[in-house]
């Protein structure tokens, strides 16, 4: 496999003496193969998800980044529209402020994942990136470390993200988001950029939902002009009314209705463009208002928070199928055709229509199911 990707590098432009640096060693990583195989073990909520990474710590220390690097930052700001705010709460999230980026050589990492096949051609042409940086000297092929997925520096960029968004903001002639912090910071704020962060624009906000909301309106691609929600009832989360805009926004619920309800805006979509995780993005977003002095979000936080094993939502999507929901294969993860089959049983059983896979959802299936076993034909499963 080597010696036919060699060939194909070559032709590519890239030199013996790179091929050699990068790969003439290199051996399938098993710890690659497990970490891109394995399943998630439970399907995490967004409180849980949230507290695990925005705490006492983690706020300390991002605020004293935002301090200690000031004379970098509010520049890059400037430069670029991106809050150092929000380029500060990705860095905490990504790599703990530079402490953890990832120990995997990235040549032997990406070929073990391109040679695996799949996802083959993704990781093939992210392998070609890589070996192009070394080429050009921004890191030696011994240097080039990260995740075992193949994204580096302080920052986590995919090889393809360096080639096309990373800076040489120091000057020395070499992009170096791995030692650099000018580098890193600058190459950041130049993706978010590029993605179309509007700098006099919010990501979004906590709000509160009226009594009768309609739930099957929360969805990101439903977007209404903020004074469209307001008169629907949506209010900020003390009960005062919206500013009054015309911008538009989605609702989106991470924990179902019972849980936190945000307004999220285009400049959210940004985020979720790095990262595509809901979570992720939000813990970004309220990360970043919070090192501002902003107030972390209260409401919801009585919601059911006990996490699905993926084995309980494998019953979940059985269950769902066996009353004539299809949610495709059993896999163990809430994709948008478990969410629109759970959209559709809650419809049908008068429920609340959030769509969200929650262990109490697991609970109904489960009593209806008691009611009338051969719907389903499968044991119900606990959820505790």
């Amino acid at each position: 496999w080597l010696a036919d990707f060699r060939q194909e590098a070559l032709a590519q432009g890239i030199s013996p003496a790179t091929l050699d640096a990068a790969l003439d060693q290199a051996q399938p990583i098993a710890k690659v193969l497990e970490l891109d195989q394995r399943q998630p073990e439970f399907v995490d909520t967004f409180w849980n998800y949230l507290d695990a990474r925005i705490n006492a710590r983690q706020l300390k220390q991002g605020r004293d980044k935002l301090w200690a690097h000031r004379k970098l930052l509010n520049p890059i700001q400037r430069r670029h529209g991106v809050p150092a705010s929000l380029l500060v709460a990705i860095w905490g999230l990504e790599t703990k402020y530079g402490a953890h980026m990832g120990g995997f050589p990235i040549p032997a990492a990406l070929a073990t994942l391109a040679h695996d096949g799949r996802r083959a051609g993704f990781f093939r042409a992210e392998l070609l990136n890589a070996l192009r940086i070394i080429q050009e000297d921004h890191i030696s092929a011994a240097g080039m470390k990260g995740s075992w997925a193949g994204a580096m520096g302080q920052m986590q960029f995919m090889p393809s993200t360096f080639l096309g968004h990373a800076a040489d903001a120091d000057g020395d002639g070499r992009k170096d988001i791995w030692r650099s912090l000018p580098d890193a910071l600058d190459s950041g704020a130049r993706y978010l950029s590029s993605l179309g962060w509007r700098k006099d624009e919010l990501w979004g906000r906590q709000v509160r939902l009226p009594e009768g909301f309609d739930y099957g309106q929360a969805m990101l691609a439903l977007k209404k002009p903020v004074s469209e929600w307001a008169a629907l009832g949506v209010t900020l989360p003390d009960g005062k009314p919206l500013p009054r805009s015309d911008l538009p926004g989605a609702i989106l619920l991470p924990q179902g209705h019972a849980g936190p309800a945000f307004l999220v805006y285009r400049n959210f979509e940004v985020i979720m463009a790095w990262n595509r995780s809901v979570n992720y993005a939000l813990s970004v977003a309220l990360l970043a208002d919070q090192l501002q002095g902003q107030a972390p979000p209260r409401l919801g936080r009585d919601a059911d928070n006990r996490r699905l094993s993926r084995d309980q939502v494998v019953q979940m999507q059985h269950l769902l199928a066996g009353r004539g929901f299809q949610t495709g294969d059993p896999d163990g993860v809430p994709g948008s055709r478990t969410r629109e089959a759970i959209r559709a049983y809650q419809q049908s059983a008068g429920l609340p229509v959030d769509g969200y896979a929650s262990a109490t959802l697991l609970e109904q299936l489960q009593q209806a199911v008691a009611a009338r076993p051969s719907q389903a034909g499968v044991a119900p499963p606990s959820v505790n």
